[in-house]
């Protein structure tokens, strides 16, 4: 008998006892370590520090969903020097959060490494600018001063340039990971993510009115719109770990606690808020609150339940890397650089439950941004 069913059983039996003896504390958290075998201990590495971005996964860890798969995790935050890949591929961690694009590129450099999970169906990433640029679509880019990040995160937006034949129009300029080149006026538009950079220039102060900047104050170029969106994070081990035996049983408890920590956020947004800024967030509540906001956006729906690929968006990735990335230009991308059987599994598991697997019924909240996003 598995861990897993060892764990279901337990908690079962506890229930049932808990009723009979009608006694017990209602916030009581039964956790699943005392009726484990043995725990596994693993590790997962983040893309940056702790922010709503990874609230699944903080939340998963604080309510003891890990725990309950007989898991012990621990989380690794990200910083500018971290490489998920590059952690992955030398041991560093078990699971690894990364772009899809940047992945395929690190694997092509020899990581070895296969998406078990896309957790984000949709792209981040805006080309943001005011609205007296006049900027409303890409072909507005022409004669523009456009910035982008680089470093791997401009292909969307070089696609984009290409496919409405721009690109030699306009003049690039390296941006810095914030919003105050366009603040000040040296860019006619920004590369910004709607879960944080967007948010940055709404919570700035528009000199002309003394309040806050408002959305009807910016054009917003989403290139899930455009067409060239590229799939952003996703769960990845190494092909090595993932075939040792017992691992894909590992992989898939941590898939469904992860996923059920996505899940509860949907009826339980201010726990979830709550419960990043206690893991050590140095941004603002209401800054948290718009990025978990826009995070479930990218998450829900989920076209297969959360976390299983899909197909015409992997396709679609793939196109844009190939044709925009020095390293992937002509290369034949594997079919096997990702999977869907641990995931699906993860999601049958807990769709029997009758957990709300793909957040079909999700909707954007209204998020009211303080200064400084506080």
């Amino acid at each position: 008998m598995s861990r897993k069913m060892l764990t279901r059983l337990f908690a079962i039996g506890v229930a049932l006892a808990l009723v009979a003896a009608a006694c017990g504390d209602d916030d009581d958290v039964v956790t699943g370590l005392g009726a484990c075998d043995s725990v596994d201990q693993v590790k997962v590495q983040l893309q940056w520090v702790a922010q709503a971005q990874f609230a699944g996964y903080f939340v998963a860890d604080d309510l003891g969903f890990y725990n309950n798969e007989c898991l012990d995790v621990q989380i690794l935050e990200g910083a500018v020097e971290i490489v998920p890949q590059q952690v992955l591929a030398t041991g560093g961690a078990e699971f690894g959060l990364a772009w899809v694009p940047k992945a395929l590129v690190s694997n092509e450099g020899g990581a070895g490494i296969v998406n078990i999970a896309q957790v984000f169906e949709r792209s981040g990433t805006l080309e943001v600018s005011f609205k007296e640029t006049g900027i409303t679509s890409v072909a507005d880019f022409a004669g523009k001063k456009i910035g982008n990040w680089g470093f791997g995160n401009e292909f969307e937006l070089t696609a984009a340039m290409e496919q409405a034949g721009v690109r030699d129009q306009v003049e690039d300029v390296a941006q810095s990971f914030d919003m105050l080149a366009l603040l000040t006026g040296e860019i006619d538009a920004a590369e910004a993510m709607i879960y944080n950079e967007y948010a940055q220039v709404l919570e700035a102060e528009n000199p002309a009115t003394g309040e806050l900047y408002q959305p009807s104050d910016l054009n917003v170029i989403d290139f899930n719109d455009v067409g060239t969106a590229m799939l952003q994070d996703a769960v990845w081990v190494t092909n090595d770990w993932i075939a040792r035996s017992g691992n894909q049983d590992i992989a898939q408890r941590f898939l469904e606690a992860t996923f059920r920590g996505w899940i509860h956020c949907l009826d339980n947004f201010d726990e979830c808020v709550n419960t990043v800024l206690a893991a050590g967030s140095t941004l603002g509540q209401s800054h948290q609150e718009w990025q978990l906001n826009e995070i479930l956006g990218l998450v829900f729906p989920a076209t297969n339940g959360i976390g299983v690929m899909n197909q015409p968006l992997w396709d679609q990735t793939v196109q844009v890397a190939t044709t925009q990335i020095d390293d992937l230009k002509g290369v034949s991308i594997p079919s096997d650089s990702f999977r869907t059987d641990i995931a699906q599994a993860a999601v049958d598991a807990l769709a029997a439950e009758g957990l709300d697997v793909d957040g079909s019924g999700y909707s954007r909240r209204t998020i009211e941004l303080r200064p400084g996003g506080e």
